[in-house]
């Protein structure tokens, strides 16, 4: 049976798609821990995060990066937390949660925002990204 995320992918379930390209994608989290909380995933199917051929699993963690930085500019948090747990869902997703304190990175405080602020959110996410990775493609052209 193809996994949550799988099912995202496929269109059959709603998300907040921050990226996509042909290996990995990026939602955000259906219950934000801090808003802006995201999950990078590969497009494969993964049970565990050594389990993911080396190139893929690169090519994720250089989109966390990115993500990363456009999670700290939007959302002025002083550290973006990383995590992969794998519990909750039987396929590989990287964790990139906004945090202001250690006390951030607990799944038990994350919960459902509504849809405008999700929107807000989402659209302030797709449009510093897209201008990080603009800059960055520039910066590699003039090297």
């Amino acid at each position: 049976m193809a996994s949550l995320f799988t099912r995202i992918l496929q269109g059959e379930l709603p998300s907040y798609k921050v990226y996509e390209d042909d290996k990995v994608f990026a939602i955000l989290a259906k219950d934000q821990i801090n808003l802006g909380h995201t999950l990078v995933i590969p497009k494969k199917e993964y049970d565990h995060w050594f389990d993911v051929d080396p190139s893929t699993y690169s090519h994720l963690q250089n989109v966390a990066q990115d993500l990363g930085r456009a999670i700290r500019t939007v959302t002025s948090c002083d550290r973006v937390l990383t995590a992969a747990v794998g519990y909750e869902v039987k396929h590989y997703h990287f964790h990139l949660i906004p945090s202001w304190s250690m006390a951030d990175l607990n799944f038990s405080k994350a919960k459902a925002y509504p849809d405008e602020e999700m929107k807000q959110i989402l659209n302030r996410l797709k449009s510093e990204l897209q201008s990080l990775l603009t800059n960055k493609k520039a910066s590699l052209g003039n090297s």
